[in-house]
């Protein structure tokens, strides 16, 4: 996955005292005490970099709107399906790191495979064995969670190990994201029918997030960002679009029609009989998540259009993977789910909360 430059920001604070500076004998009650030798938190800042830990507030969101589009309450099989999601995402972190160690030694020297935190070996056994454990989550929440677990595992490592540089790259990206809010559709509600629209415009946003990225370096091009920003108008025009569901009890229902079990509800398409507008209020919530989704993403793809500078692009993709969270909120609340788009929502304060952690300074984004 190509890596935006924005960083968390720094915290300050005073510096330790040398690991080897122990207190004098007799020193006077109340001396400072050498604090512990840095040796554990220099490893968990080294895979806290390699792994991203701060992006992954980004994910938990595609499980959930999957959920939510399946018309289905998140349950126990929604949590395996999240778990899964974190750990695939996480191999594909570490399996990037290690395809592009050879790069990332003349230009990032300082990412934790080439600066030598971290062995290139015990990076692909971390891929390996959290793409082991995504898998085993996805088959504990079922077959077919599994059914779509399979091809998302088997994405991620295509995309690291072959497609990244080539022009497939972007849909591999944008599948994989699809793909992950699929995983939480049958997870939860047994089926992926019901949650392809909702994919797929995951996906999209995705997919020009990736396009931008690739030139995060560089900078120069005007297309890319233009195109995520006028792919974010669409986005957001759809999100707008009124949607309907099934009334209870009706005989014609889609989640009938579908053999989805009681209790679980599919979004109706307008105008089906049996069919009731969506309530005002998370018609109101929608345009509002739409909303947000919109300002984060628009501005500073924008300002990339203007100026297609390496830093105002990589501000681009950042905008864009912040944006990722609102945009499943809003297609939480477009199902009919609105506890769950809340929920949702609420993940984008708690990643720039955690990423301000001392201990997460300097981890990129992506």
């Amino acid at each position: 996955m190509s890596r935006a430059v924005a960083t968390a920001r720094d915290t300050a604070g005073a510096s330790p005292a040398p690991a080897d500076a122990p207190r004098a004998p007799g020193a006077a009650p109340g001396a400072t005490a050498p604090p512990p030798a840095p040796a554990d938190t220099a490893r968990f800042g080294a895979w806290a970099e390699l792994l991203r830990l701060p992006a992954l507030f980004t994910v938990p969101g595609d499980a959930l709107a999957g959920a939510a589009a399946a018309g289905a309450r998140p349950g126990p099989r929604t949590l395996l399906a999240i778990g899964s999601s974190l750990c695939l995402y996480e191999a594909g972190m570490a399996l990037n790191d290690w395809a592009d160690r050879e790069e990332d030694a003349a230009e990032r020297p300082h990412r934790p495979l080439p600066s030598g935190r971290i062995r290139p070996a015990a990076a692909l056994t971390a891929a390996g064995a959290l793409t082991g454990a995504g898998l085993t989550l996805a088959a504990c929440a079922g077959r077919p969670a599994l059914a779509v677990a399979a091809p998302l595992a088997a994405t991620v490592w295509a995309y690291d190990l072959a497609l990244k540089q080539t022009p497939a790259g972007p849909a591999a990206m944008a599948a994989a994201r699809g793909l992950d809010l699929l995983l939480g559709a049958a997870a939860t509600g047994g089926g992926t029918r019901a949650a392809l629209p909702s994919a797929a415009l995951l996906g999209s946003h995705t997919l020009a997030v990736t396009a931008v990225s690739r030139r995060e370096t560089t900078g120069g091009s005007v297309l890319a960002p233009l195109a995520a920003l006028a792919t974010t108008g669409v986005l957001t025009g759809l999100l707008a679009r009124r949607r309907t569901f099934p009334r209870s009890g009706s005989a014609n229902t889609l989640a009938q029609r579908t053999r989805l079990p009681a209790g679980r509800r599919a979004a109706a398409a307008p105008g089906l009989p049996g069919s009731t507008p969506a309530p005002a209020a998370t018609d109101a919530l929608t345009a509002a998540l739409a909303a947000a989704y919109t300002a984060t993403a628009a501005r500073p793809y924008l300002h990339a259009v203007l100026n297609p500078s390496p830093p105002l692009t990589q501000r681009a993709v950042g905008g864009g993977i912040r944006a990722t969270v609102p945009l499943q909120a809003a297609l939480a609340a477009r199902s009919g789910a609105p506890l769950t788009s809340l929920l949702v929502a609420a993940l984008a304060p708690a990643g720039r909360r955690f990423a301000r952690r001392a201990a997460m300074r300097k981890v990129s984004i992506t």
